[in-house]
């Protein structure tokens, strides 16, 4: 059973390609044969290494006017930093006519498909008998054999022997042997051999042979990376933690859902994971009119079964499973099981999300599921990126706010990569993406599919707000109640500007004392107040104890309390105060909050809850940020990096527009040909010169080495401009850009920094968010 995803190619859709490379086992990049290597390509490839999936490209189109497949197969060695094995030819009819068939290298044979049909009938011929029909492209398949075990020897020690063996002779080395070791380098983790096929998908050329190296050169099940997962604060792989490994430290404590901890003996481990029938992510959500919620999941370990009871480690959650399907598009077929290494949809779920880690477990409670540490076990989570770009959602009457509610619930429950929002000040509902054509989507989607009766506002920028001043110690005591049970602390807050050197920390840092952390562009360090000898941390304290008052804490951690609990309800309320600026409706950024707390005199006995430290945490730190706030505030705007592909008779307009037009910066001015230019440091380059790729049939005599590959056909030489620009003079850029270079440049952004808005264009900004 092979299961096929296809995944979106446009970069406002990268989160699609993130969550299947999460638990796909391989992947078949496809290019297109005409435009070659381009930005996206690129951003795609390191997401996919980032994940170690194996990988074979396939270059397509190669039937329309202008494809290049050697020109592709060289921007594939200087742009994605590997070897490409050329594992098949194209064949053009006389050398520059129709594309009609491809020269197989590893069987030594080409594939001939007959003009204007479905490509269901195929001619195969063997290299003997092809010389009579084409001496030339039979040539070009010898020559692209010994390349292919060329390259193949210089990472492969078997096929070096294998080839030494035969004296050198490559035409004579088994097409079994050469396949062999084509998947040792496919498999190999970071390895830098990557199998290259071509065809014309539209006609069905090459398919068929594409699927067969998908069969022959993709991993089983059982090949592959053993995916992370932690239990506790415990992290390892699933073979880890089925050998028991990962639980057997000695007397370790691991925590529960609940917080309190639990210790394990070196004898409970094994029996612990013996109960454990399956383990699952649920990477993806889709509502169907008819049959509701569908979840798609990938099963690493054990077997699901109808009526089985899976466990959402991430919400603490039991839900049945009533049914499990098999999809063929948008078809589904009832089965019994789905075993592991498998990819299935479980219909009916009403919790489980993109990310969530569901197990089944013998003898789970159905309440509180299955017995630590097992309740706390999952999976490596999907990640998500920001969202750079919001819209208002607003319902056409007041009676449909509530369905239009459920639909955007259910919206975000499909596409984690949308986050909803309100405006404190206008009640506006703020739908935030990718991208301008991601909420397009979106908004199509929630109005057309989803039925809601509503409106989609203006797509607008997403800024932050940024002070200017520090700000001195606010105090505050919250004395209320908070879900009805009273609740009271006290905690001193103080905000300042975030120095340069802090921006870039690498990591966060906390012990029992305190807490640094960095989150969205802001440092919240938290403190235990330790001046007073008297503060003892670590230490419990029992209902009978007479310190379990306030007038006799002497500094002592109630027992509900933690040391790491208390820093995270400190900083939950700090980050909570920073979602919102002073004068603009924007989060907070580069604010560096210091909030401190002596639990001698701020920790008011079983009153204090997380909860209300958490709403201490925030009032002081509205109080702080209100005060610095006094002496005015900048406004940061998101800057992106972008990468504009496009061709040499268009670079002119293209740099003008971007360095004059829309205020940005152009980093660097590379040929797509070049390997000099923006070479990855931990990727070494590929010298070209050493990669071998068939004449394409617009070249002229001399060889693409020979011209340093830059003198390539200038119609369609491939240029690369990298620039900073700032994401608001993004809006609309796609289809600007394609205006000016005649639907020829695409390009890709990724979010770099926020820089603060100066001089005339923080004014006309102020202005127009201020409405006056």
């Amino acid at each position: 059973m092979i299961n096929l995803i296809d995944t979106p190619g446009h970069a406002d859709f990268t989160f699609e390609v993130v969550r299947s490379l999460r638990i796909l086992d391989g992947a078949v990049c496809i290019l297109d044969g005409v435009a070659g290597v381009e930005a996206q390509t690129e951003k795609v490839w390191k997401q996919a290494a980032n994940y170690g999936v194996p990988k074979i490209i396939y270059i397509n189109k190669l039937d329309r006017d202008g494809a290049a497949f050697g020109r592709t197969v060289h921007e594939i060695a200087s742009r994605l930093f590997v070897w490409p094995a050329v594992c098949q030819v194209p064949w053009f009819e006389g050398g520059k006519g129709r594309f009609c068939g491809l020269g197989d290298v590893v069987n030594l044979r080409a594939y001939r498909w007959p003009d204007g049909g479905d490509g269901k009938l195929v001619e195969s011929i063997p290299i003997d008998e092809l010389g009579e029909a084409d001496s030339s492209f039979a040539e070009e398949i010898r020559k692209a054999r010994l390349a292919l075990v060329e390259v193949l020897s210089s990472h492969d020690e078997i096929m070096v022997e294998k080839f030494l063996e035969l004296d050198e002779r490559s035409l004579d080395i088994a097409p079994d042997d050469i396949l062999a070791s084509l998947r040792r380098c496919v498999l190999t983790k970071d390895s830098l051999i990557v199998p290259v096929y071509g065809g014309a998908s539209f006609r069905n050329i090459g398919v068929q042979p594409l699927l067969d190296a998908v069969v022959q050169l993709m991993p089983n099940p059982n090949e592959v990376r053993i995916p992370e997962v932690s239990v506790g604060r415990a992290a390892g792989d699933l073979k880890q933690l089925m050998s028991g490994e990962l639980l057997s430290t000695k007397a370790q404590s691991i925590p529960t859902t609940s917080g309190k901890g639990k210790k394990l003996t070196s004898r409970q481990p094994m029996a612990v994971i013996s109960n454990l029938e399956a383990c699952a992510l649920a990477f993806k959500v889709v509502h169907d009119a008819r049959r509701g919620a569908l979840v798609y999941v990938r099963v690493y370990s054990g077997t699901i079964s109808r009526g089985a009871s899976l466990y959402n480690t991430n919400l603490q959650v039991t839900e049945p499973v009533q049914r499990l399907l098999r999809m063929y598009a948008s078809d589904s077929v009832d089965i019994p099981t789905l075993p592991a290494g498998q990819i299935g949809v479980i219909p009916g779920l009403k919790h489980a999300r993109t990310g969530d880690t569901l197990i089944s477990y013998i003898g789970a409670s159905p309440k509180t599921g299955p017995p630590p540490p097992m309740d706390s076990l999952q999976l490596r989570p999907i990640e998500v990126p920001p969202a750079v770009f919001f819209s208002s959602v607003e319902s056409n009457s007041l009676s449909e706010t509530k369905a239009v509610g459920n639909a955007l619930d259910l919206l975000i429950r499909e596409d984690p990569s949308l986050q909803l929002s309100v405006d404190e000040d206008s009640g506006q509902t703020l739908l935030s993406g990718m991208g301008e054509f991601h909420l397009e989507i979106a908004g199509d989607r929630l109005i057309k599919d989803l039925k809601a009766k509503a409106t989609m506002g203006k797509i607008e920028i997403a800024y932050r707000e940024a002070l200017l001043f520090p700000s001195p110690p606010k105090t505050a005591l919250v004395n209320c109640e908070i879900a009805g049970k009273k609740a009271k602390a006290c905690c001193t807050a103080m905000v300042d500007r975030l120095g340069e050197h802090e921006q870039h920390r690498d990591s966060s840092s906390s012990d029992y004392y305190e807490s640094n952390v960095l989150e969205n562009g802001n440092l919240i360090t938290t403190t235990i107040d330790v001046s007073n000898e008297s503060t003892v941390l670590n230490e419990v304290v029992t209902p009978e104890d007479p310190a379990e008052t306030p007038e006799a804490s002497h500094g002592r951690l109630p027992s509900h309390l933690s040391s790491e609990t208390l820093h995270m309800s400190l900083r939950n309320g700090a980050l909570a105060a920073l979602g919102r600026g002073i004068h603009y409706p924007f989060p907070f950024h580069n604010v560096h909050v210091s909030i401190s707390i002596d639990p001698r005199h701020e920790l008011l006995g079983k009153d204090t809850s997380t909860a209300a430290l958490s709403a201490a945490a925030r009032e002081a730190t509205k109080a702080a940020l209100k005060d610095a706030a006094r002496g005015g505030t900048a406004i940061m705007e998101h800057v992106m990096n972008v990468i504009v592909s496009t061709d040499d008779a268009s670079l002119g307009a293209v740099v003008k527009d971007l360095n004059s037009e829309r205020g940005g910066s152009v980093q660097s001015l590379d040929d797509a040909d070049v390997t000099t230019s923006g070479v990855r440091e931990d990727l070494p380059a590929i010298d070209l010169r050493k990669v071998y790729a068939p004449r394409d049939p617009f070249e002229g005599g001399t060889s693409v080495a020979d011209q340093e590959l830059a003198e390539m056909n200038n119609s369609i030489r491939q240029r690369t401009i990298k620039a900073r620009v700032p994401l608001r003079e993004m809006m609309g850029y796609l289809k600007h850009l394609r205006s000016i270079t005649g639907g020829r440049g695409s390009f890709v952004m990724s979010p770099d920094r926020f820089e603060r808005v100066i001089g005339q264009k923080e004014q006309r900004l102020r202005k127009e968010l201020r409405g006056y």
